[in-house]
């Protein structure tokens, strides 16, 4: 459900909503970021997104960030975690 939108980012083919409860939902071409299931339990507490061509970034209140979508464009970002 999109109630409460507080941010919604797009990606070439997919897009990433933020809502007020701090949760995100995604929807559209997976290798684009439309599918966030791998990156889902982490995906709370968010306060910002973010997105590139390809990828999404969500910034955490912790000061911690998650990353999903094509990994050429951002999409990993374990070799700086």
């Amino acid at each position: 459900d999109l109630i409460n939108l507080r941010k919604i980012q797009v990606t070439r083919r997919a897009f990433a909503a933020l809502l007020a409860d701090g949760s995100v939902i995604t929807w559209g071409a997976p290798d684009c970021g439309g599918d966030s299931s791998a990156v889902k339990d982490r995906l709370r507490n968010v306060q910002q997104i973010q997105a590139t061509s390809f990828a999404f970034t969500a910034l955490l209140a912790d000061g911690s960030l998650v990353t999903w979508g094509n990994p050429t464009w951002g999409g990993d970002s374990s070799a700086v975690q």
